[in-house]
């Protein structure tokens, strides 16, 4: 194998591997932003459990049952 084969091999081998990064930061990028939309869901959810726990708390009168 003489020296162009040889450099012609590293630039094709080269070429593979800048696509395949390219390829993993484009997931990358997407799984940061599905994680973060994720996140914000998760927030909302907490808040809205801990509204409708409020408001069920509202209904339950906060004494001790009888037979304490």
């Amino acid at each position: 194998m003489n020296i162009d084969e040889r450099l012609d091999n590293l630039e094709i081998k080269l070429a593979y591997m800048e696509d395949f990064v390219n390829q993993i930061q484009e997931v990358a990028v997407q799984q940061t932003k599905d994680i973060e939309r994720l996140k914000a869901e998760n927030r909302l959810m907490a808040e809205k459990i801990k509204e409708l726990i409020s408001a069920a708390e509202g209904d339950i009168p906060n004494r001790k049952p009888p037979h304490y």
